[in-house]
């Protein structure tokens, strides 16, 4: 009986964390895996992201453009 006692804290621990992943997963089952999807962009956006996509295309055009701006360009 004694010998009972001390196997008793020592099982607790694995036999505990087995319950809990047990409990956690079989809730993970239950619960709605989708996402909801996020909103479309507005027209305010969308023109705003125009605007952008064309101020990044100008500022490529002048890194092309100018030769000291290169990353490649020995120093």
């Amino acid at each position: 009986m004694r010998e009972l006692l001390y196997l008793l804290p020592i099982l607790a621990c694995p036999l505990g964390m087995g319950l809990m992943m047990w409990i956690m997963m079989r809730s993970k089952r239950h619960s709605t895996p989708d996402h909801p999807s996020p909103p479309a962009p507005t027209a305010e956006q969308e023109q705003e992201l125009g605007r952008l996509r064309k101020e990044v295309d100008a500022l490529r055009g002048e890194l092309d453009a100018d030769p000291r701006l290169r990353k490649d360009a020995s120093a």
